[in-house]
This record gives structure tokens, C-alpha cells and sequence, in this order.
């Protein structure tokens, strides 16, 4: 079982199982299925409320948000413990490395494109999980865009930007 979990599952699999959690938040209450809110209710339960955009009912509708980023995370900590891996298939050895990472290089790399996800993420109204999962599947033309926008961005950055860095 240690070994199945520890392998990438074919699209067969992953797919409809990520499918499957739209019909499942639709009937537990019709919860969005997105990791971007997140950082917007954790500041709302600890911010001054003197902010208008962190003056909301944080606990009504951002505790779900809450919950689903300290489940990643918890999951993710739990896997790297339990879990078998190895990593050096990931990313490929001549891409990242620690010292190139911490350079004043790859430092500006990590601000400038934290912030230009973390901008993309709210000015789109949401994440690239709500937006492919549930915005898609609720039919929503503005998830259509964004998806095909966060597709475009990869590509450009891929092909285009990467080069560049190395």
C-alpha cells in the first residue's frame, strides 16, 4: 500500500478523484475548492479590523479555507515522514540547487514571482485549483479564462522566461 501511495497515480485515477470533490462540496454546504482565500481569513482572524478587506465573517465562510491549507500542509508533512521518496526525479538536478536558490538571483526570482502568483491569485478571484475545479465545472466563463490564462503563463514562463534565468 506504502508503495502505491509513494507513486504518481495515472490521470485515470488522480482525475476523477479530484472530480469527484466538486459534487461532494456542493452537497456539504456548496464550499469553493481553492487554497487562495486562505491567506485572506487567517489575516481577517488576526488583523486589526480596521482593514475593510479583512472586515468580513471570517468564521462563516473562511474556515474552510483555513482547514483545507492546514490539511496540505499536514498531509504534506505526514508524507515526506511515512512515504518513501525520492525527490530526484522531481526537478531535474541542473535546474535547482540550494546554492542557486539562495543567491540574490534566485531570491528575486522567489519574491517577484511570490508576488505576481499571490496578485494573479486575487485579482482572478481565486487560485488555479478553484478556478480549474470548481469554476470549470460550475460552467463559469471568468474560470474558462483564467485557466487558459494560468496555461499560457506556464508556457510563456517554460519556454520563454526559463532560459533566461539559467
Amino acid at each position: 500500500m506504502l508503495q502505491w501511495l509513494s507513486q504518481p497515480w495515472p490521470w485515470y485515477v488522480a482525475g476523477p478523484l479530484i472530480g469527484l470533490f466538486v459534487p461532494l462540496l456542493l452537497l456539504i454546504g456548496n464550499k469553493p475548492f481553492g487554497a487562495t482565500s486562505s491567506l485572506r481569513a487567517i489575516c481577517a482572524a488576526v488583523a486589526a479590523r480596521d482593514v475593510e478587506f479583512f472586515n468580513y465573517d471570517w468564521k462563516r465562510s473562511g474556515a474552510w479555507n483555513i482547514a483545507l491549507v492546514v490539511g496540505i500542509a499536514a498531509g504534506g508533512f505526514i508524507a515526506a515522514r511515512v512515504l518513501p521518496h525520492d525527490t530526484s526525479a522531481l526537478v531535474p538536478a541542473s535546474i535547482f540547487s540550494w546554492s542557486a536558490l539562495l543567491s540574490a538571483r534566485g531570491a528575486i526570482c522567489i519574491v517577484v514571482g511570490g508576488f505576481l502568483a499571490g496578485f494573479g491569485a486575487a485579482y482572478g478571484g481565486g487560485c488555479t485549483s478553484g478556478h480549474g475545479v470548481t469554476g470549470l465545472a460550475s460552467l463559469q466563463l471568468a474560470s474558462l479564462i483564467a485557466v487558459i490564462a494560468i496555461f499560457a503563463g506556464g508556457i510563456v514562463t517554460t519556454w520563454f522566461l526559463l532560459p533566461l534565468i539559467l
